[in-house]
């Protein structure tokens, strides 16, 4: 192999390399003087001038960060073709994976994490362009632990200051139920269990619709949400059959993994669904619970509107009403406004007994968690010294205004 560069002896430019006992030489072809021996490690730009370099700048290093990018490219564009993206997003992706192992905080993380990082860039290139991808979609594919996958991806974003937009609830819905075995006929699908894909993706948009306005999606993780919308369209669509079913074993025919805050979410529904069905007057006459609500979702949901503002808003006037008689009128008795709020008291609770309307509020204010009780201070630490410190609304409290200082001049009738 020809090198660069001539014999410092006859002058000639015919230098090669050859292996003496495993070990790399410089020898001129013309006239065999050794020139340089032992080189292990070099740069293209360091053989030149005959010098050693350590192995970090050597053509070794560099080789091999090339092997890890073409790698690395390789299984994003691998990535993308599975999951049918267009050209755009798996250019966008193999760009941002070249842009991330330039990064040092990337050079040594474990091949896992630079295996998830090729999925990270898949992930954030389909959510720029409004691609419907979940994470659980990618890890599934990549066989990865979410919580491996988050905190890659939450490097991933912070390094390059990229702007990932939230997924929407109704592209969501249509993701998740992608992945379903419940729309086509299998061994271990019986037959009753078999639903309508279109059918299934309308009412469970409108069950989630229905939760977001009814602040159960609020601050909570949206895919709990979708697996408890999605039982109950699959149960409200053919209830006969599918009523003694479990959430538990719709998850498992359905073929994905049961998020253990469903339950709660499916709970709540529920509650929902029965203060609703109380509005209705036909409806009134059947004993309604958890079960067979279920069979009136249909008709909840093209009512909706009506029977939320019937089941959970109050009258603005009754509300009026108690506060007025609750404050008093200025000729009215002293004792008049305590008489007032003893009247409206138990009408509330009357009210409340008998199910009736009461503020639709978010479940951390009607079921707030209980937080740990303080230890009492004791009367050492409650002792006032004259020493603590005053902050300076304090002591604005005890500053005169101008027109107290005009009064006060006045009544003192000071010149």
């Amino acid at each position: 192999m020809a090198a660069r560069g001539r014999c410092p002896e006859c002058g000639s430019a015919a230098l090669v390399e050859d292996a003496h006992y495993a070990q790399q030489q410089l020898v001129c072809a013309a006239c065999g003087c050794v020139l340089a021996e032992g080189l292990l490690t070099t740069t293209y730009a360091e053989e030149e001038h005959l010098r050693e370099v350590a192995y970090s700048q050597s053509t070794g290093q560099r080789e091999q960060r090339s092997r890890c990018l073409q790698r690395g490219i390789r299984r994003v564009q691998d990535l993308c073709k599975v999951l049918q993206l267009p050209t755009v997003f798996e250019e966008t992706a193999v760009s941002y994976f070249q842009r991330a192992l330039q990064l040092p905080c990337f050079h040594l993380v474990s091949l896992e994490k630079k295996e998830l990082l090729g999925g990270c860039c898949v992930f954030v290139t389909c959510r720029q362009h409004n691609w419907p991808l979940t994470m659980g979609t990618i890890c599934s594919l990549l066989y990865a632990k979410q919580e491996l996958f988050a905190g890659v991806f939450v490097s991933l974003q912070r390094e390059l200051g990229l702007s990932v937009p939230a997924l929407s609830l109704g592209d969501l819905v249509k993701t998740h139920l992608n992945s379903f075995r419940l729309f086509q006929h299998a061994a271990d699908v019986p037959a009753p269990f078999v639903e309508d894909k279109e059918k299934m993706v309308a009412r469970t948009a409108q069950i989630v619709e229905l939760a977001s306005e009814t602040w159960l999606v609020t601050g909570r993780h949206p895919v709990p949400v979708v697996t408890a919308a999605a039982f109950l369209s699959w149960q409200s669509l053919r209830p006969a059959a599918r009523l003694s079913c479990t959430l538990a074993r719709f998850c498992t025919l359905a073929g994905i993994d049961l998020p253990p805050p469903a339950h709660l979410r499916l709970k709540e529904l529920l509650e929902i669904l029965l203060r609703m069905a109380s509005q209705l007057a036909w409806l009134r006459v059947f004993n309604l619970d958890k079960k067979t609500v279920v069979k009136h979702v249909g008709d909840l949901l093209q009512h909706r509107i009506f029977l939320l503002k019937n089941a959970f808003c109050l009258e603005d006037g009754e509300e009026r009403g108690a506060a007025a008689a609750g404050e008093g009128s200025p000729g009215s008795a002293p004792g008049a406004g305590g008489t007032a709020q003893e009247r409206a008291c138990p009408l509330e609770g009357k009210r409340q007994r008998e199910g009736g309307p009461r503020p639709l509020l978010p479940p951390c204010l009607t079921r707030p968690r209980k937080r740990l009780r303080t230890a009492a201070p004791s009367v050492s630490a409650s002792a006032i010294t004259g020493d603590e410190p005053i902050s300076d609304s304090e002591i604005e409290q005890y500053l005169r205004g101008p027109e107290e200082m005009r009064a006060l001049r006045k009544a003192k009738a000071w010149p």
